[in-house]
């Protein structure tokens, strides 16, 4: 990792985001068609040719749920569950009610929450298992109300998804979990084939493929966010130890060749130590060929004066995850504007919020965080504005509101206000 010493308080570190290349955005784009024609066939076509598995049936059958529990020890069926405890309780403090205010003159104003009726999840395959996702995207949908949550994922060569992602899906209730992945799955759930009925929104993580379907189907249905590779930034002093700062940057860069992990620091000697470190424990990692890469491209070091200009570098960074270890992480709290979470102290290492402490791990990265947020309750919920006039207040107030319609040159609306008084 190269240390880079920095003598000003603004710096531009953000990375662009991941666009795709035209020939990725060609494919995406005929594929959703192929699936708007085909439907099923299509699915089970493309299942075929990008997870080299033939399949017959895309739903998860009872026996293959029966399987995935006896694959999983007891010890980690109980772990499930109590991450799922911790990630229900936090996102039921999200939950908000609908409001409604009556005035003296009769009127009567409001907000009204309605949630989603259809959720479509996205768990992604590949070159790990990741039923934590589904933990995190099904439990705040259910949290909001969504009647109907889907989940799709792509399956193995064995025509199975991982024992983990079942069992967690099960847990939570889930019936409808499909063997389908890549930009075909997310079409499906956009527009509907003969076995999976469309949703409203899709949420989950994905590979470019995935991102770039999401984009494309984003009108016909609402999507999370387009997320990009994962990063962390380590804000630490002198006081914070190498190897824990080496561990925790190597937990994101194990995630994917692009990740990026950045450590922040006012300490020239740690900055240093954690260098060694980080290729200490690179020789012993068992995704040490994805992780490698990770660090050699896209992880750095920045070293500067004073913590204000280590704040500083970390708010322009803008990180999806962001741990604070100083001597007093909590009194740097309000001064860290941009983040998608913020883990204070030694022991609030970044996996606790992966996996375990109730908050959201769907987050925004690429600088997003300056204008965005977790994954949360609101994100499955829809708001409608409640109006009703009295006659009294609509006396008072309609010629105010038809001489503004007409300052707008719309004189339909003001004859709309008027033809009341005939």
């Amino acid at each position: 990792m190269e240390i880079t010493r920095i003598t000003s308080e603004k710096v531009s570190l953000r990375r662009s985001i991941e666009a795709g290349t035209d020939e990725q955005r060609n494919v995406v784009k005929s594929v959703i068609n192929e699936v708007r024609a085909n439907g099923d066939e299509a699915l089970l076509t493309f299942t075929e040719k990008f997870d080299r598995v033939r399949l017959t049936n895309l739903l998860v059958e009872e026996e293959e749920i029966e399987a995935a529990y006896k694959e999983l020890d007891d010890e980690m069926i109980a772990i499930i569950r109590d991450a799922a405890e911790n990630i229900r309780f936090f996102h039921e403090k999200q939950k908000r009610e609908s409001w409604f205010v009556f005035k003296e003159d009769g009127t009567m104003l409001g907000q009204k929450i309605t949630a989603l009726d259809a959720v479509g999840v996205y768990v992604p395959g590949g070159t790990a298992a990741y039923p934590s996702s589904v933990l995190m995207n099904v439990i705040p949908a259910q949290v909001a109300g969504v009647k109907r949550i889907v989940i799709t994922s792509p399956p193995n060569t064995s025509g199975t998804l991982p024992a983990g992602v079942l069992v967690a899906a099960n847990e939570l209730g889930i019936k409808e979990i499909y063997k389908s992945g890549g930009a075909q799955a997310v079409a499906a759930l956009a527009y509907g084939t003969e076995t999976i009925q469309a949703v409203d929104k899709i949420v989950g993580p994905g590979n470019i493929y995935v991102a770039l379907a999401k984009r494309e189907v984003f009108g016909v249905v609402d999507i999370d966010m387009i997320a990009g590779p994962s990063e962390i930034v380590v804000l630490a002093d002198e006081s914070a130890r190498a190897n824990e700062v080496a561990a925790d940057l190597l937990s994101q860069a194990e995630h994917d060749k692009l990740a990026s992990s950045i450590l922040v620091t006012t300490s020239i000697e740690l900055a240093e130590q954690v260098k060694l470190e980080v290729e200490k424990q690179l020789k012993t990692l068992p995704r040490e060929e994805i992780a490698r890469p990770s660090i050699e491209e896209h992880g750095h070091i920045y070293v500067t004066e004073n913590l204000a200009a280590a704040v500083s570098v970390v708010n322009e960074l803008a990180p999806e995850h962001l741990e604070v270890l100083t001597k007093d992480p909590m009194s740097l709290l309000d001064k860290l504007k941009h983040a998608g979470a913020i883990f204070l102290g030694r022991y609030s290492s970044e996996p606790v919020g992966d996996y375990f402490a109730g908050p959201n791990h769907v987050l925004p990265t690429n600088g997003t965080a300056r204008f965005s947020s977790p994954l949360n309750v609101d994100d499955f919920t829809k708001k409608s504005s409640i109006i009703s006039y009295s006659e009294q207040a609509f006396n008072e107030n309609a010629g105010k509101i038809a001489k503004f319609a007409r300052l707008e040159g719309l004189e339909a609306h003001a004859r709309a206000l008027e033809e009341r008084f005939k």
